[in-house]
Order: C-alpha cells, then sequence, then structure tokens
C-alpha cells in the first residue's frame, strides 16, 4: 500500500476513534465512500435466506458493524487496512443522529429547497454540525427522539436532499474519498449535533401505510415463499433491484404468473409504489422471454 494510503487509514482510524469518544458508532469507508469490508455471506448459494446482520460473529455486515468500543473499531480497521474513511451510524443511542444531506447533483439547489421547506412548515434549522462533502454538498447533522424511526430517503423531501436515517450512515469528516476530503464547515466543530424541528421531523416519518396482506403463494411452493420474503427483506435502495432478481426467478421457473401479485404485495410493504412494482416485473418478465 502506497504511504499516502497508510496515512489515510491512520488518520481515518484517529479520527475514527475521536468520534467513538463521543458516543457516535463508526464503520471504516474505502475510498468510494462504501463499507470497506466486504460481506462474509457474498458468495452464499441462498440469497432468499434470512438476512444476517452480523449474527455470525464475522466482520463485513456493513453498517451493522458501528461500533464505540475502541478495540472493536481498531479490529474493523486492521481487517480493512486501505480504509481511508469512516462512516457514522444514524439512528443509534445516544444522539439517534439524523443525516440531511444537501447535494449538488444535476444542477439542484437543495439549500434553497430546504428553506422553502423550513418557510413552508414554519421551522428553523438550528445551529448544528455541518460537514463538508468534497463536491461543494452540506451534511447537516441533528438528532431524533429515541422512539422515532426516521428511514433513508433519497430525494422524497425535495430534489437534493436526501436522509440519512437508521440504517444508514454519513461519511465523517477527514474521510478521504476518491473526490476529495471531507471537512467540518468552519464554527460547527465545537457543536452538538442539535434536536431535529418537530415539523421537520413530522416530514421525515412517513404516514403509517395501510398493512398489504401477502397472500401465500401456494401455487407456487416454498421457492415461491422464499422469493416473497427475498423482497419483503430489502431495505431502501435495494428494492427494485430485489423484486427485478425474485421476478426474473419466479419466471424462470415457472411460476411468474402465480407470483406477481404475492410480489407486488411485498414490494408495496417495502415502499415501492404499485405502478413502480409492476413495471418491474413486467421488465422482469420481458428479459426472461414471458409475456408480462
Amino acid at each position: 500500500m502506497a504511504t499516502t494510503d497508510r496515512q489515510a487509514t491512520t488518520l481515518a482510524l484517529a479520527h475514527a476513534l475521536s468520534a467513538a469518544e463521543r458516543g457516535l458508532a463508526v464503520i471504516p469507508l474505502s475510498r468510494t465512500k462504501l463499507p470497506a469490508l466486504r460481506s462474509p455471506h457474498h458468495d452464499d448459494p441462498d440469497p432468499a435466506g434470512p438476512r444476517c446482520h452480523g449474527e455470525c460473529g464475522r466482520l463485513g455486515h456493513g453498517v451493522y458493524d458501528a461500533s464505540t468500543d475502541p478495540l472493536r473499531i481498531r479490529e474493523l480497521f486492521a481487517a480493512a487496512p486501505w480504509a481511508t474513511g469512516y462512516g457514522i451510524a444514524c439512528g443509534l443511542p445516544p444522539y439517534h443522529l439524523i443525516g440531511v444531506d444537501l447535494d449538488t447533483k444535476s444542477g439542484t439547489d437543495s439549500s434553497t429547497a430546504l428553506r422553502e421547506l423550513a418557510l413552508r412548515h414554519l421551522f428553523t434549522i438550528p445551529e448544528t454540525v455541518v460537514v463538508r462533502t468534497p463536491s461543494g454538498g452540506r451534511h447537516l447533522w441533528l438528532t431524533g427522539p429515541p422512539d422515532v424511526v426516521v428511514p433513508n430517503s433519497a430525494g422524497r423531501l425535495a430534489p437534493g436532499i436526501d436522509i440519512r436515517g437508521a440504517g444508514g450512515y454519513l461519511v465523517g469528516p477527514a474521510s478521504r474519498t476518491d473526490h476529495g476530503v471531507y471537512t467540518t464547515a468552519p464554527g460547527t466543530a465545537h457543536l452538538t449535533p442539535a434536536a431535529c424541528p418537530p415539523s421537520l421531523l413530522r416530514l421525515l416519518v412517513p404516514p403509517p401505510r395501510p398493512a398489504h396482506a401477502v397472500p401465500s403463494p401456494s401455487p407456487s411452493g416454498d421457492h415461491g415463499r422464499g422469493l416473497v420474503q427475498f423482497v419483503l427483506a430489502a431495505h431502501e435502495g435495494q428494492r427494485n433491484t430485489r423484486l427485478f432478481w425474485a421476478a426474473c426467478r419466479a419466471y424462470e421457473n415457472g411460476i411468474g404468473p402465480a407470483l406477481a401479485e404475492p410480489l407486488t404485495e411485498a414490494a408495496l410493504n417495502t415502499g415501492l409504489t404499485e405502478r413502480e412494482a409492476r413495471a418491474t416485473i413486467a421488465s422482469a418478465a420481458r428479459m426472461t422471454g414471458h409475456r408480462p
């Protein structure tokens, strides 16, 4: 490993340990901003099985490896000597961190969009920790109540505004990526993450959706139930991918028509719209040479 990489890893570990002293659970990140450790289940033969969140005792479960224990953190970084940054897990005590990611991609003015939301819903963003991204964006650190689960979302609040909540993470300041270094905005490094304004919090937590009963796909047997469960276990960012994969397997095994409705209902439970779900299943049918 080049000297500069070793220095970046040493610096990332030092900052990760410092964040852990403040009660922030951390994991090592690669230059791509992804968890540095590969999943130990990458080559598992049954992707439809229950998803492991670290119960197996091995490293490589992404944000579920996050820890404030210095010994554990050193173990994680020792297993990933190529790490050049660290991620801070959101939604965990004591802060129950919520990250408001103001992006600059596609020419969106996310800062203006946030100000307009604040005016419309009568809230003010308090003074809090702000981290600058290499692309010119900003991460605002807020805290939430311990009994409220804020989901991750991308553009749901407004174009260019992504939310990092439970199961997500923020790239920690001083992390080095392929595009540059994340830095704390001047005057905010000493601050403690501020409480999320109640009006904004209400926007971040979607209203409860009516439960969709997922009928037991009896015509397709255990394999069909496994595919449905595979879709139900999807997290945001992988919902369409999982649905498409499951639908392809269903059509390849001759149970696509019987499983179309159960898969649609499962996708609705993960947060996809009916239109998105049916379009994805139709694409899988076409891809496998079947008529949807």
